[in-house]
């Protein structure tokens, strides 16, 4: 199990199960959204439990997409697409350790000038297509 929450710990989080290897994402609304570019894990929403839900906001990014923060301390906290049984959550909220690491770094077609990518973990311009079930 993993825990996490807000800056202020008005919202608060727990996983069940291990974490997926993050993805690092470099596309101008994740930076927007975030400051710098977005690193998160994808989670089953079935394996995630979020106690107070009365300070977490949704914004609806597009027509597919909400992100969710603290209406409090305004923490990033979650990159939601509503038609898909996962649901992303911030690497940056997980309290450590987390035993997992960055997996990939994606959209770095649209990443900002203003930084170099300068790891060894995979680039793809866009996002990569996941493998197909066995």
């Amino acid at each position: 199990m993993h825990s996490g929450s807000c800056l202020c710990g008005a919202i608060t989080f727990t996983v069940e199960g291990d974490l997926h290897a993050p993805d690092a994402c470099h596309c101008s609304r994740c930076r927007k959204q975030s400051g710098h570019f977005w690193a998160s894990t994808d989670v089953a929403k079935s394996a995630i439990s979020i106690s107070g839900r009365e300070s977490l906001t949704w914004f609806a990014s597009s027509a597919s997409v909400r992100r969710g923060f603290c209406s409090h301390c305004g923490s990033v906290l979650f990159w939601d697409p509503v038609q898909r049984d996962f649901i992303g959550v911030a690497m940056g909220a997980f309290d450590e350790p987390t035993g997992t690491h960055l997996a990939v770094h994606i959209h770095v077609a649209s990443k900002g000038d203003y930084y170099n990518i300068a790891d060894d973990v995979p680039q793809h311009a866009t996002v990569p297509p996941k493998p197909s079930a066995v």
